[in-house]
């Protein structure tokens, strides 16, 4: 790839991230007084994370019986309220533990 070609696409790329940010600012200049739009809004940021961490739980290891084994503890704990640290390390010992099984 020519120099020149990479600070062209990285221009593009600058400019549609920016337009992404600032387009709602400059459209909308009131505060948001749909109950549902203001919903859709909150819920984004997890939807987004989940849409991106979840096809990674089932290619992070050659087993996807183990995959899903480490997902359902990580669910259980979850729902459970166990914090952050505590799902983590313990979905990833069950998925070792699950590899030698499965």
């Amino acid at each position: 790839m020519k120099l020149s070609d990479f600070f062209l696409y990285l221009l593009v790329m600058a400019g549609v991230t920016y337009l992404v940010r600032a387009v709602p600012f400059v459209l909308i200049r009131q505060k948001i007084k749909s109950r549902f739009l203001n919903s859709f809004l909150y819920y984004i940021p997890y939807t987004v994370l989940a849409a991106m961490t979840f096809p990674a739980i089932f290619f992070c290891t050659d087993s996807v019986i183990a995959a899903a084994i480490g997902a359902g503890v990580a669910l259980v704990l979850s729902y459970f309220g166990q914090s952050l640290l505590v799902v983590a390390a313990a979905s990833a010992a069950a998925i070792y533990l699950a590899g030698f099984i499965f």
